[in-house]
């Protein structure tokens, strides 16, 4: 594989990756500038590890933000929800992943938006049971069947 170079830990079954300074996506590049640094997701991708869950998406409502079915979303509840991120939220005892949109909070209510022009978007007023359970921080997918 060119560009990056896979150690095996031992026999301790784990598996350590060293990764160079940027992976190209278009034309394989020379091996320049390997890192001398692991990869470590809790360290690298994790910033509040006692509030960080993960958990499995079932459907197809953000397929145009690429979270597909059966992908794993990696959701911290300590993030700060903001305008457009993506979330986790709670909505009358049911959980749903899609897109935060708080542009109309001054006439009362916020939208949860999908990712696919299949389904609607989802209308919170002050009367429902709701509430920004976390942030979907990355996305876990499967790409080798």
């Amino acid at each position: 594989m060119s560009g990056i170079k896979i150690i095996h830990g031992g026999f301790d079954d784990r598996l350590e990756l060293l990764f160079a300074n940027a992976i190209r996506a278009g034309f394989p590049s020379t091996a320049e500038g390997y890192a001398n640094d692991s990869l470590d997701f809790n360290r690298d991708m994790i910033r509040h590890p006692e509030a960080t869950f993960y958990g499995r998406v079932y459907g197809d409502s953000m397929i145009d933000a690429g979270i597909d079915d059966g992908d794993i979303a990696v959701i911290d509840r300590l993030a700060e929800p903001a305008n457009g991120d993506i979330v986790v939220a709670f909505i009358n005892d049911e959980f749903t992943i899609k897109y935060l949109d708080t542009t109309h909070r001054s006439e009362g209510y916020i939208l949860l938006r999908p990712a696919n022009p299949s389904f609607e978007p989802i209308r919170i007023s002050m009367n429902d049971n709701f509430r920004v359970w976390g942030v979907v921080i990355w996305t876990i997918k499967k790409w080798k069947r």
